[in-house]
């Protein structure tokens, strides 16, 4: 077995090869229990899954290797990851595993967990601890998991307030929330039209989701409904459509839902925490409301982690996925369009209408990918001629420079106010990079 499995969002690949394989999910299972064993008592863990045909394999992988150590399982099936999240809370679970490659193809799986177990996946004391035929562990289906989530969704929605008269377009990505998405609207009076709520394990993501706007913005338009909801296969993450066929992406509903919540003094110490690739244009947004803006790395662990740091309750990414701690503790894409929807209701506006006073800057993405990874600080040529530019742009764009967290790929950002600029500057940096690794 590899030393390194987990990365910044635990172990993910393609199904049933390297790392993403059943003798791993086993052994991770295994570790998983172990580690609760030792704390004492009798443990459970909660597994959840999105509509991946490897799902099953995977779960029943997981499943065999708890009990094998002791540890008793709560199954939940198809389930969104934050809802995952909250069952693992509320049924008092000591830890909650979830089975999912996000918006990836069907043939990609991961299992999101701690790293914490990774050294005890690659040693022999797994089968020393293993415990006697009467303290081997059970799994139980847990056969109310979409029916207790869908009620804590419509609890986040306030009770004065309805979606009747409203006509929505929900699209499920064929995944985890291709049920509980469109009865939850549904309960909530909306008219409701779905797509991609017919999973078959091979589907999951395919030309549909929030990678896919256009789907939903061609339904919403086709309709004539009042907005669109396009969610990803994991459903932690949500991009909307207006009435138009207009996407708005995760950028403009922060900018939305937080000046709700500044006009009703809910928004903690006046911050939102983004991340470092937001436009610019939120930023300056929400400077003249006298909000401050926190940039995080990329990735929505990095938010929580910098909300929870700085006693914030608002952010999220421009990819969708938006944490409202005061509800949730991790990004979920139906709460999240539950929470923009009631904005909307409450203020009488159409979502066209709502920051639309937010100015989006042109922003080009290139990613250089590169012989080898050499540290930027290293990268002497390339850093001043970045800083030329940034000179040049002042306090009106911005350039952001990452490596891939898995391969050499250079990922090189710029926005600012002229589309041409941006694309001239970019092409620039990413020449300038290649010439000097060699």
């Amino acid at each position: 077995m590899r030393r390194k499995l987990f990365g910044t969002d635990g172990v993910r690949g393609v199904a049933n090869t390297e790392p993403m394989t059943v003798e791993n999910a086993l052994a991770l299972g295994q570790a998983v229990a172990h580690v609760f064993r030792n704390s004492g008592g009798r443990h459970k863990v909660v597994i959840g899954k999105d509509t991946r045909l490897s799902g099953y394999m995977f779960e029943t992988a997981l499943a065999a290797g708890i009990c094998s150590m002791g540890g008793d399982v709560l199954l939940v099936g198809p389930l969104p990851t934050p809802g995952i999240a909250f069952l693992t809370h509320s049924m008092r679970a000591d830890a909650g595993v979830v089975i999912s490659a996000s918006h990836n193809p069907y043939q990609d799986n991961g299992i999101k967990f701690f790293g914490r177990i990774e050294m005890l996946m690659m040693g022999e004391q797994l089968k020393e601890a293993r415990p006697a035929s009467p303290q081997i562990g059970k799994a139980h289906r847990i056969d109310d998991a979409t029916g207790r989530y869908i009620v804590y969704l419509k609890n986040t929605f306030p009770a004065h307030l309805s979606l009747e008269g409203l006509r929505i377009v929900v699209d499920c990505a064929h995944g985890a929330a291709y049920r509980i998405a469109p009865q939850v609207f549904q309960e909530l009076g909306a008219d409701v039209i779905t797509i991609g709520v017919n999973p078959n394990g091979l589907n999951i993501n395919d030309n549909c989701g929030s990678l896919f706007p256009e789907v939903v913005s061609a339904k919403v338009r086709e309709q004539r409904a009042d907005l669109g909801i396009s969610l990803d296969g994991d459903a932690d993450r949500v991009i909307v459509v207006d009435h138009k066929g207009d996407v708005l992406d995760g950028d403009r509903i922060m900018a939305i839902c937080a000046e709700e919540m500044l006009r009703k003094k809910t928004l903690k110490k006046n911050t939102v925490v983004a991340t470092v690739m937001s436009n610019i244009g939120l930023e300056l947004f929400l400077k003249e409301r006298k909000v401050k803006m926190v940039r995080a790395p990329v990735g929505d662990r990095y938010v929580v982690e910098s909300m929870r740091a700085g006693g914030y309750n608002f952010g999220g990414e421009q990819s969708g996925h938006l944490i409202f701690l005061d509800h949730a503790k991790t990004g979920d894409g139906v709460l999240a369009a539950l929470q923009l929807l009631a904005v909307m209701v409450e203020s009488g506006k159409r979502i066209a209408d709502l920051g639309k006073s937010m100015e989006t800057y042109p922003q080009v993405l290139v990613n250089v990918r590169l012989k080898h990874r050499v540290p930027l600080e290293d990268m002497h040529g390339f850093q001043k001629a970045k800083a030329e530019f940034e000179k040049k742009m002042g306090s009106r764009g911005r350039i952001v420079v990452r490596y891939s967290g898995t391969e050499p790929v250079l990922r090189i950002m710029a926005e600012g106010e002229s589309q041409a600029e941006i694309d001239r500057i970019v092409k620039a940096l990413a020449e300038k990079a290649r010439s000097e690794i060699h």
